[in-house]
């Protein structure tokens, strides 16, 4: 007992011994005490901003729509997501006899753990210089980041599928189905998509990603395409108007949460606007230059600075907000596609282009190599030049008007002209053969009319 007090005490001090502010720190304290920091302060932030999404996407609705929305909870309605919350725990939890209990009750979070976890390899600013070293922005700086968000982000199906099946209810079932379904076939051409990004960078590291774009310009010009179907997939992977067939109440009720209530089924919400969050930093990252200011190399260039992290954090969030808000936009201004697009348009339309371009990128890379072209400004404006003629061609072959309605263009315009002369056939029949009876019993009626339909038929009207 009495060497217990005498022992020599640990020194703290010496788990964080300083460093070079340039460089990374070396001690396993530092490190441990950077990432735990990183990750309250980010994911506290994360939960605060996916809870008032809901209350920034109400607003835009209301704008949209020309009314106040949420203005009774707090100056302006800014306390509506305390009150949706407060609201939410107070409801009664429902938990169907027929259902699978822990399959039901953990469903709600493996649909909005995935989302979550992403943020983690996101570089979210430059790095920070301390006196204990440079930290990375990044919670989990991987140098596969990339494969990680594509791994992680794919588990999210598995949550809303489960949550289908586990209620025992033939909508909920029919809703997990249609999720499924619809997340595996964007799924491939989200991934596919995101190809053309790494033979540009020649890393799966999103920093890397980053920093080619900085000296590079962003990939937005130079894989055009590619961003294209990569936001259109991301808005089916998100289950968003218009792709929101797995939760379509005017024919599911609800869908998969059909038999939720309570928080249980605000989760699943606070699920939607999490992917919705995470995807719109990822397509900042990818193809917007992620922390990268434009027009500028001031934040690439010379030493690291608190003021450099600062600045690229708020340009970082900016483009994030921005898709956010396109999210937002497009779910008040586009209407649900049937489900027949839906798959058509994932199958037929996405996942071609997808594969294509894979070939025209590699293929153009390999050619603007061996010409010489450094990879810089020049590099980017003869690819930019190549998406405007891809560009081109594929809005000409999209304009065609058949491609994502399957249901019309199974019939070739000769058989429908004939389909039409068959059915206005059996009109002109089924009006001679009422004609007797409408003489009997409505003279004065048929006298009126008949002189009309048969000068229609003379005519050949429909």
């Amino acid at each position: 007992m009495i060497g217990f007090f005498f022992a020599p005490r640990l020194d703290i001090v010496s788990w964080f011994p300083a460093a070079d502010p340039q460089q990374q720190p070396t001690a396993i304290g530092t490190f441990v005490l950077a990432s735990a920091i990183k990750i309250l302060v980010l994911f506290g932030l994360y939960m605060l901003g996916v809870a008032f999404l809901t209350l920034a996407e109400r607003k835009l609705a209301a704008w949209i729509q020309d009314r106040r929305g949420p203005n009774r909870a707090g100056p302006g309605g800014i306390l509506q997501p305390v009150a949706d919350g407060i609201k939410n725990f107070m409801k009664e939890e429902t938990n169907p006899a027929e259902a699978d209990r822990w399959l039901f009750l953990i469903a709600p979070a493996l649909a909005f753990i995935p989302a979550m976890l992403t943020w983690a390899v996101l570089p979210i600013a430059a790095s920070l210089p301390t006196p204990w070293g440079l930290i990375d922005m990044a919670v989990a700086p991987l140098p596969v980041g990339f494969l990680f968000t594509l791994a992680i982000s794919s588990l999210g199906v598995y949550g809303i599928v489960l949550a289908g099946w586990s209620s025992n209810n033939k909508y909920a079932l029919l809703g997990g189905l249609r999720s499924s379904a619809q997340m595996i076939s964007y799924e491939i051409a989200m991934g596919m998509s995101t190809i053309p990004v790494i033979l540009l960078a020649g890393n799966v590291s999103l920093t890397t990603i980053v920093q080619q774009q900085s000296h590079m310009g962003w990939n937005v010009l130079s894989l055009t395409v590619a961003w294209f179907t990569f936001l259109v997939a991301a808005f089916a992977e998100t289950n968003r108007l218009p792709f929101d067939l797995p939760e379509a109440e005017s024919e599911l009720v609800a869908g998969y949460h059909t038999e939720y209530s309570g928080m249980k089924f605000s989760m699943f919400f606070i699920a939607e606007y999490a992917n919705m969050a995470t995807v719109s930093g990822l397509t900042a990252t990818l193809f917007f230059g992620g922390w990268d200011i434009p027009f500028t190399q001031w934040d690439n260039v010379g030493a690291y600075s608190v003021l450099k992290t600062l600045a690229t954090m708020a340009m970082f969030a900016i483009k994030t907000g921005f898709f956010l808000f396109v999210f937002m936009w497009v779910r008040w201004t586009v209407p649900r596609f049937r489900y027949d697009q839906l798959m058509s348009l994932g199958w037929s339309v996405m996942l071609p282009i997808a594969l294509g371009y894979i070939v025209f990128i590699a293929a153009a890379t390999l050619g603007l190599d061996m010409l010489g072209v450094a990879r810089g400004p020049m590099f980017s404006l003869a690819l930019l030049g190549m998406n405007i003629v891809i560009i081109a061609g594929l809005l000409a072959w999209l304009d065609k008007g058949k491609l994502i309605s399957p249901s019309s263009a199974r019939v070739g315009p000769t058989d429908l002209e004939r389909l039409r002369a068959r059915g206005l056939d059996l009109s002109r029949r089924q009006l001679v053969a009422l004609r007797p009876a409408l003489s009997t019993t409505l003279p004065s009626a048929a006298s009126a009319a008949l002189p009309v339909s048969t000068t229609l038929i003379a005519e050949g009207g429909d």
